[in-house]
């Protein structure tokens, strides 16, 4: 991949899901800022605006969202070959 991907995870600190989905990453190398909606308010509004989900994890690659945690998705959204 020419550019590196803009990637969010919008997580809570209970959250085991969100912890697979950061653990992922970081396997992978992957530059990630997390937000935890339970302490932001307005970044868990914005994620729902975004994506109507009100759950996490939701991850933003370059503003397209992957809902919980979908490998093959979320591999295929940073280019990443397996």
């Amino acid at each position: 991949m020419s550019q590196t991907p803009k990637v969010v995870v919008f997580t809570t600190p209970t959250c085991s899901w969100c912890r697979t989905v950061k653990n992922h990453l970081r396997k992978l190398n992957i530059h990630f800022r997390e937000v935890d909606i339970s302490r932001d308010p307005a970044a868990a509004r914005d994620m729902v605006r975004r994506t109507g989900q009100q759950g996490v994890p939701v991850t933003l690659i370059n503003n397209r969202p992957v809902v919980g945690f979908d490998q093959s998705k979320l591999e295929r959204l940073l280019g990443v070959r397996r």
